[in-house]
């Protein structure tokens, strides 16, 4: 496999790594190191991918990224019981110009895809999301992107793409393969009218920070339904974070960005999960740290994966059927894992994207608010969306 545009893991953080406890996770991954080079992939499920570009940051003048104070903090946890096998790749140094990186980045992303591997991307700043989407070119027919944020990211597409405007880019660039877009904790005040609008009027969905800190739990099915799930720190409250990182006083706490990373770990979707906007600063163990334990609970989602999804045998499910106006819907629920989904019907006079009957993760109380006559927002939507 051609990763040679890839550079090893810090001596330093090898040397820090030794006098680690032989319990601790950074003595049971493998590590790419100038010594024994890149590791062999072979039963590895996940592989830690550190990218140091943010030239596309609207604030960039000049700041360097190091991801070694995450590194440590991550290699210093012990891993939970688990039977997941971990690598750490090293970093993708800036390219000769952005797009060189984005076109390392696709590269990478679509060869550990491939190989089944389920890239963890620590990136500078978060357009690199759009090079992540664009790795699943040849890779899927649709998307879907699931974006932790306090913003939208829409931004004016018909500018050079930035980290505030890369989403635009997503929808408009061909080939066009979003089917849904999910942004989870945004804050009002950081968003325009305007793009509150579009987001309504493209059928993508919305959390608001305050809907997702009274129930963490509403999010689980969009990140059940995601193939790539992007976080921007400056999701995070600033008491959560060292000094340079702080964005907003408001924002998700540490448990609640930790319970998304796991949702996000446990969902059999996602194949692709990134953490971007890290800035590093001396006083940075806080910030290093709270990532660390978002790639804990990530990997510890993935490990605990169950395949409740196969509805092709009547023992694996319960089916529920009930009428909200003249519409008939369909609900399944998992046996094994008590999780819930929703079919979306075929629409045979048009030519849509989705060419059967879809399933689409729903909650419980989707299902309950049908019983009471009312459409789900999620059902509703896919099927707009569907039918475009």
């Amino acid at each position: 496999m051609n990763f040679n545009f890839l550079t090893p893991v810090s001596d330093a953080v090898l040397a820090h790594n030794e006098l680690l406890s032989a319990q601790a996770l950074g003595r049971k991954i493998k590590i790419h190191s100038v010594q024994n080079g890149i590791p062999d992939l072979d039963g590895v499920k996940i592989a830690i991918l550190g990218v140091l570009e943010n030239r596309n940051d609207i604030n960039y003048i000049g700041e360097e990224i190091n991801l070694n104070e995450i590194r440590r903090s991550f290699y210093s946890l012990f891993p939970g019981s688990w039977n997941t096998s971990i690598a750490d790749l090293g970093d993708i140094d800036k390219g000769e110009s952005v797009e060189d990186t984005y076109f390392a980045v696709r590269e990478a992303i679509t060869i550990l895809v491939k190989k089944g591997v389920i890239p963890i991307i620590l990136g500078g700043s978060q357009d690199l999301t759009y090079a992540n989407y664009r790795a699943y070119d040849n890779l899927i027919p649709m998307v879907n992107i699931a974006n932790v944020d306090s913003q939208f990211n829409l931004g004016d597409s018909t500018k050079p793409i930035k980290n505030n405007s890369f989403v635009g880019k997503i929808i408009l660039d061909q080939p066009y393969n979003l089917f849904n877009y999910a942004t989870i904790g945004y804050q009002t005040y950081f968003n325009s009218q305007e793009e509150i609008d579009l987001m309504e009027n493209l059928y993508f969905e919305s959390y608001r920070l305050g809907t997702v800190s009274n129930d963490i739990t509403v999010v689980e099915p969009a990140l059940r339904d995601a193939n790539i799930v992007s976080i921007d720190l400056s999701s995070v409250k600033g008491s959560e974070v060292s000094a340079k990182q702080k964005y907003s006083p408001n924002g998700l706490d540490g448990k609640e960005i930790c319970a998304i990373a796991r949702y996000a770990g446990i969902s059999n979707k996602v194949s692709s999960f990134g953490i971007y906007e890290y800035r590093p600063s001396k006083d940075d163990e806080l910030t290093s740290m709270l990532v660390a334990q978002m790639l804990w609970y990530f990997v510890e989602g993935v490990n605990y994966r169950v395949n409740d999804d196969d509805f092709s045998e009547d023992s694996n499910y319960q089916k529920y059927i009930t009428l909200v106006e003249s519409e008939e819907l369909i609900f399944y629920k998992s046996n094994k894992t008590g999780r819930w989904w929703i079919e979306i019907p075929f629409l045979s006079n048009v030519n849509n994207k989705l060419k059967r009957h879809t399933l689409l993760p729903c909650m419980h109380q989707d299902y309950l608010d049908a019983c009471n006559n009312e459409l789900p927002d999620r059902w509703y939507k896919a099927l707009k969306k569907n039918s475009v």
